[in-house]
């Protein structure tokens, strides 16, 4: 059987784009393929944004090639567009109208007939379970359900690529979860998506792929446990119930870091059952272990580790708090 590359979604190659003498992207390159959920992460001026911006037809660049869809910028930016939508973190939805009136307006914005954009408008009102809502005016509908109607409003045309900008940005934790639902079920229906986000669970749960944005260029890429390997810093941490037991384990593990003022002692590991047999076989039968625990690298530690950024409001979270 022969084998075939997937065919992308996205392009790039060599992207630069430049304010006056500063240069946001410095020769970005990205390959997304068709169908998933691919994931840029980076600080807030790492070049997220602009990246969006030029894919999107809304931003020209300075060198390189774009393709989106199949179609190359700058050159088919129509035909881009007719292919894509854009989402961002604020729901863009009129709140004087319904939720049925704004996605049958979309639709006939989409020049789509007045009677498919009302059917279009009652299929994605079903499926996005706005169906009971539909004729309230959208003033009335929580920030979860506004965000809901946005993207179904970015699907009436039905797109082949949908660029989410940080999606869940303010959210409860209940409405993040139920976007999520949404994404995945668009994944499934064969639709593209790119997605920014703030936050690392976000990507670490939705991703396909992942790409780290820093300085303008892709500094890793791969599927989230791709880039969690690149990293070091997974430990298994000991919990003991006096502090003398603490000093014998500590005595007896090379490389360990006691913590007295939680009676913990962290070793290094890299989590394979080789390395935590071998640490096990170190502890000796009169060493009382009250608890262990084994932290293996996630995504902030990628991040972190790759751009070397602080710990800051700048840096993505995986806290679901509002920027």
């Amino acid at each position: 059987m022969t084998h075939r590359e997937p065919t992308g979604a996205i392009s790039v190659a060599g992207l630069t784009k430049s304010y006056g003498g500063h240069t946001v992207l410095d020769g970005l390159d990205l390959f997304v393929p068709e169908g998933g959920v691919f994931a840029l992460l980076g600080s807030n001026g790492a070049g997220k944004t602009t990246t969006v911006r030029i894919l999107s037809t809304l931003l020209p660049f300075d060198s390189g090639t774009v393709t989106v869809a199949g179609h190359d910028l700058p050159g088919s930016a129509q035909a881009v567009r007719g292919s894509i939508s854009v989402t961002g973190q604020y729901a863009a939805v009129d709140k004087l109208l319904t939720g049925r009136e704004n996605l049958a307006l979309m639709g006939e914005l989409n020049h789509l007939g007045r009677r498919e954009s009302r059917r279009r408008a009652a299929e994605l009102l079903d499926r996005f379970a706005l169906t009971d809502v539909a004729d309230q005016r959208t003033e009335t509908y929580s920030g979860g359900m506004r965000r809901r109607l946005d993207l179904a409003m970015s699907l009436v045309a039905n797109p082949k690529v949908v660029f989410l900008d940080e999606p869940t940005t303010g959210l409860d934790p209940r409405s993040r979860r139920d976007m999520w639902t949404v994404i995945r079920e668009l994944v499934a229906s064969g639709v593209t998506i790119f997605l920014t986000t703030q936050y690392l669970d976000e990507a670490d749960e939705l991703a396909d792929r992942i790409a780290v944005i820093d300085g303008g260029r892709i500094v890793a890429e791969g599927t989230a446990d791709e880039l969690k390997r690149l990293v070091h810093g997974g430990h298994m941490e000991l919990q003991f119930t006096d502090p003398a037991q603490l000093a014998r384990a500590a005595g007896a593990l090379p490389g360990s870091v006691a913590r007295p003022e939680t009676l913990t002692v962290e070793v290094p590991t890299d989590g394979s059952i080789a390395s935590l047999r071998a640490l096990l076989d170190r502890i000796d039968d009169d060493i009382s272990v009250e608890k262990f625990a084994l932290h293996t690298p996630d995504l902030d530690d990628v991040f972190f580790a790759l751009t070397g950024s602080p710990r800051d409001a700048d840096a993505p979270t995986t806290k679901a708090a509002a920027r």
